[in-house]
């Protein structure tokens, strides 16, 4: 035993494997992650620290009704259910890994054991062996071999819990897409609706006029296409409304049924956003920490690989009551101590390579840890892009509209007086519902990128 631990001992300190070596982020360039919305050449060199993405979910989406609906899709969403099944899994792995730097105690190799025997000669004489062996034996982890398994378990913990929180921000955010699908569908039922009456109406009129022989019948027919025109546009209105309830209670975990809602005019969201320093997205996207965190496992892996190059150094004791086959009587208790060292020499390249694939490995999860920033530079460009387009584009179509509705009053007031073209008042009245229609959809996209740009700092948080 004396021998094994010098032996040991030396090998620990001519050893340069580095297989303590802690993970330590690598450097990665993050200048210049997210375009500047103005300029097409440009990026956007953000200077403040504190994100959009930092607030807490209710801070952004402030309706009541939304508010519930996410609060019942955090406690009954499945799959965010079984994204903390996942980690309670992995808490389990990493208290198992804890746990083997303990000794392990067993009772012997072989069972508990108690005999009588006779002689065939002389059955009188009756000879009684017992044994009942215990064992404990405890892995030196000189070279950080489980040092190393018990830092890869926690990355893999750290990562699981990325996942969680990633799963719980998609949650977050397809509930408020969907919400706001709802609004923008029944505001674009509601336009339909108004422009059915109107088309009605315009129809009535030329049928009138048709009757006292002042319009031919094809007009007649025109307006009445057009008003059956609104009425298919409605009835599709309401079933996409049907189907975006559906998916909405899927994703709150309830069967299918009505949604209560508010309006699109009654939706408030932030308009000014601070999309933070580069580092955050390393910090506040769960994707990306969860890709870091896959990449530390790798290092500790890459670190276990080394150690199995070097001894392997197991010491223990036995102990056992035992009468040693009838020779003690009343039975002793006897122990013993035990050492063991096995150094890999041969092992027909199998340790080189799994030192070699660990390190390779390494390679392609930082690979894909890069990829991972870029992308999440690339989502908040489009999200802050979009943003900026779509709220451009609800004005324009803002102003389109009420510049509209006085047209179709002006040339219905010269149809009455002049007798104008039908045409002009037809195409006036589908210019109005196309004008109403993009506005209601514009205003829809901005709120959608409102929640990509929430999604794609890392939001989501209580």
């Amino acid at each position: 035993m004396k021998k094994i631990m010098i032996f040991a001992a030396a090998m620990l300190l001519v050893s340069s494997c580095g297989v303590y070596n802690k993970y330590e982020r690598p450097d990665v360039e993050t200048t210049g992650l997210v375009r500047d919305v103005v300029s097409d050449v440009d990026t956007l060199v953000v200077q403040d620290t504190a994100s959009f993405g930092n607030l807490p979910w209710r801070a952004v989406f402030t309706d009541p009704q939304l508010q519930a609906l996410i609060e019942q899709g955090l406690e009954r969403n499945p799959d965010l259910l079984n994204a903390a099944l996942n980690v309670k899994m992995y808490e389990s792995m990493l208290t198992a890994a804890k746990l083997a730097f303990l000794p392990a105690v067993n009772i012997g190799q072989q069972s508990p054991m108690a005999t009588i025997s006779t002689l065939y000669t002389d059955p009188s004489v009756t000879t009684k062996s017992y044994t009942l062996p215990i064992t404990a034996s405890w892995t030196l982890d000189l070279f950080g071999n489980i040092l190393s398994q018990k830092r890869s378990t926690q990355m893999k913990l750290l990562g699981m819990k990325d996942y969680q929180m990633a799963v719980r921000a998609q949650i977050i955010g397809g509930i408020a897409n969907s919400y706001y699908t709802l609004l923008m569908l029944d505001e674009q039922l509601r336009i339909v609706t108004e422009m059915s009456k109107m088309a009605k109406e315009t129809w009535d009129m030329m049928a009138l006029q048709y009757n006292l022989g002042r319009m031919r019948s094809t007009s007649v027919q025109s307006a009445e296409a057009a008003y059956l025109s609104t009425l298919t546009q409605a009835n599709d209105f309401r079933r996409q409304i049907r189907a975006t309830e559906n998916a909405l209670s899927l994703l709150i975990g309830q069967q299918g049924q009505q949604i209560p809602r508010s309006t699109l005019d009654q939706q408030s969201l932030p308009t000014e956003f601070s999309v933070g320093v580069g580092v955050a997205l390393l910090q506040n996207r769960p994707d990306v920490h969860n890709a870091e965190m896959a990449l530390a496992s790798c290092f500790h892996d890459v670190q276990t690989a080394r150690s199995q190059f070097y001894p392997n150094i197991t010491v223990g004791a036995s102990l056992s009551f035992t009468n040693n086959n009838g020779n003690l009587n009343p039975g002793k208790w006897l122990a013993s101590l035990f050492g063991s060292l096995t150094q890999p020499i041969f092992q027909r390249g199998a340790l080189t390579v799994n030192l070699k694939v660990k390190k390779m490995q390494y390679e392609q999860a930082f690979n894909t840890w890069q990829n991972a920033i870029l992308k999440a530079g690339n989502e908040v460009s489009n999200a802050l892009v979009n943003y900026r387009g779509y709220d451009d584009n609800s004005k324009i179509e803002a102003q389109r509209v009420e510049l509209l509705m006085k047209t179709v009053e002006d040339t219905k007031a010269l149809y009455h007086r002049s007798g104008s073209s039908y045409l002009e008042v037809l195409t006036a009245q589908n210019q109005l519902l196309s004008a109403q229609l993009n506005k209601a959809n514009a205003e829809f996209n901005k709120m959608q990128s409102v929640v990509s740009l929430y999604t794609a700092l890392g939001g989501g948080g209580k």
